[in-house]
């Protein structure tokens, strides 16, 4: 219909999207006859190459990020969940607002840059008990768990658990996993200084890589050069070592040993987005193949880019790699090439040769490989900052992270632990067999529900054996007795096989116990055959 305005979508507000938006910005904002619109769940960009050094508190927690509006301001930003992408009908559909409707956006030409996710899946118990780390709540969560773990370990007694708290362990050994394990061990190590009960032979951070080496994407002798530096900084690595899976107090190791630790950090890779992986248009593992444009075959205004777009470098024929300098670069050509279609003008191949790479190691030392050039020590962390702060874009950013860097040379950690308030909670929990859920005389704080698996109820007596009370399996539930009464756990629990549990903790029960009817009454029924038998918990 003559009049409407030319609608260009961009999903997903990582380096390929903002970029994308920015530069169409740029060159075609001013343009009545065009309506740009973003959608991403957060409303700022996060640069994620500074995103380790949250842990550390070397930056502050918002100075990585940057809000959409202020890179974009003529953009109409929806800070919504993308829900479902309908290609033949050139329509995509969002999370409700605070109407509880959802949105419908049609669009004439759409940018898919929804990047990927955490994948942890696959493995017993680490989705339920590893903390991944890819957004900023991630990086802001494990600060917190660390300096939790940290504030526990001071006032333990029980040697197991202390060194259960003092046991930091990071699945993977690539650019993530080491700069991860290489900030956590900067914090805790200075941080420890702080409690006096703490010695700095207790810590252990640990690196676990399924490969021969760390660091596979650089070359050998800086790989070599990043672990020196790391073994003496205190780091354990331990190569040929994959996760086969987690407990609520342990990394379970593919060579079947048990590592007690109570802070599990997993960095594998990252899974294609599905929303994009399941699209009617060819993909290689869930990555859209592209022209040379960018634009996806078979469905003139579509283009992808970064994670979501498999596009083959001329130069070596193979993928480019999804990292932030491609996903960037390919937005500005996206926009370019957006603005040709519009005006009737060339469109333009996308064609760059990667700069290289740095990896940050803790402690002033780095490791960094530009265009061949190979750095290393004092000289690659000064030029990977000096990179960093010229590419963050936005002048008060790059003012806040200065100062930080500054203030982190001069000053101790800070050790604040930042607790929020948070709902009612239901999870999950895995434990292995023989493993303890609760012991008698513990303070009740959970209600146990059995997803899969069975569990053994016990008593102990003084000066006689513990007598078995029952075994219980899938669909039944355990520990609500101490939530009801206020008492102690009058028995142990422990899992007879593998087991997947549902949890409720206390706020959440009492809230459904009080006023959900028909729940009060399973367990008041429950707590009266248990009255009659055996009583869990």
């Amino acid at each position: 219909m003559a009049g409407n305005p030319i609608r260009i979508l961009i999903l997903g507000g990582g380096f390929g999207g903002v970029y994308t938006a920015m530069t169409l910005e740029k060159l075609l904002a001013r343009d009545a006859k065009v309506e740009i619109t973003l959608v991403n769940r957060n409303n700022y960009l996060v640069y994620q190459p500074m995103l380790p050094e949250v842990i550390s508190g070397t930056i502050g927690v918002l100075d990585p990020i940057i809000p959409i509006r202020r890179l974009c301001p003529r953009v109409k930003l929806y800070t919504r969940e993308v829900e479902e992408i309908d290609l033949r009908s050139r329509r995509v559909v969002i999370s409700p607002g605070v109407d509880h409707k959802a949105a419908v956006l049609e669009y004439d030409h759409l940018v898919l840059a929804l990047g990927n996710i955490t994948r942890l899946a696959g493995m017993p118990g680490l989705q339920e008990h590893a903390l991944p780390f890819k957004y900023l709540g991630d990086a802001l969560v494990l600060r917190n768990h660390v300096l939790h773990a940290l504030e526990e370990a001071a006032v333990e007694d029980d040697p197991a658990v202390r060194r259960r708290l003092l046991t930091f362990v990071v699945g993977g050994a690539g650019y993530s996993g080491v700069e991860v394990a290489a900030e956590l061990n900067e914090l805790v190590r200075k941080a420890a200084r702080s409690y006096r009960n703490l010695r700095p032979d207790e810590i252990r951070v640990i690196i676990l890589e399924l490969g021969a080496r760390i660091l596979p994407e650089l070359p050998q002798d800086l790989a070599d050069f990043a672990l020196k530096i790391l073994t003496r900084r205190g780091v354990e690595i331990r190569l040929k070592v994959g996760l086969a899976g987690a407990t609520v107090d342990s990394a379970v190791l593919d060579t079947g040993e048990h590592l007690p630790t109570r802070t599990l950090v997993s960095t594998v890779p990252a899974a294609p987005n599905p929303l994009v992986a399941t699209l009617p248009c060819t993909n290689e593992r869930g990555r859209i193949v592209v022209d040379e444009f960018l634009e996806v075959r078979g469905y003139p205004g579509v283009w992808a880019v970064g994670d979501n777009a498999t596009i083959l470098d001329p130069a070596t024929g193979r993928p480019y790699p999804p990292t932030a300098q491609h996903a960037l670069r390919q937005g500005k050509c996206v926009a370019d090439n957006i603005a040709a279609a519009i005006g009737g003008g060339q469109k333009r191949r996308f064609a760059f040769v990667t700069l290289g790479a740095m990896c940050s190691l803790g402690g002033r030392n780095a490791v960094a490989n530009i265009r061949g050039v190979k750095l290393s020590g004092f000289s690659a962390w000064l030029l990977a900052r000096l990179a960093y702060l010229l590419k963050l874009p936005g002048t008060d950013r790059k003012v806040r992270v200065a100062m930080g860097w500054f203030v982190d040379l001069l000053l101790s950690p800070d050790i604040v632990q930042m607790k929020t308030d948070r709902p009612a909670t239901i999870s999950r929990q895995h434990f292995e067999p023989g493993q303890v859920v609760f012991r008698q005389g513990d303070i009740g704080d959970l209600v146990y529900a059995i997803a899969k698996g069975e569990v053994e109820v016990t008593r102990e007596s003084p000066g006689g054996k513990p007598e078995i009370l029952a075994r219980l399996g899938p669909g039944q539930w355990f520990g609500e007795m101490a939530l009801i009464s206020h008492a102690p756990r009058n028995a142990t629990v422990h899992s007879a096989t593998p087991l997947d549990v549902l949890t409720l903790d206390r706020e959440a029960f009492d809230a459904l116990f009080t006023n959900v009817p028909a729940l009060r009454e399973f367990f008041e029924e429950l707590i009266r055959e248990r009255g009659q038998g055996p009583v869990q918990g």
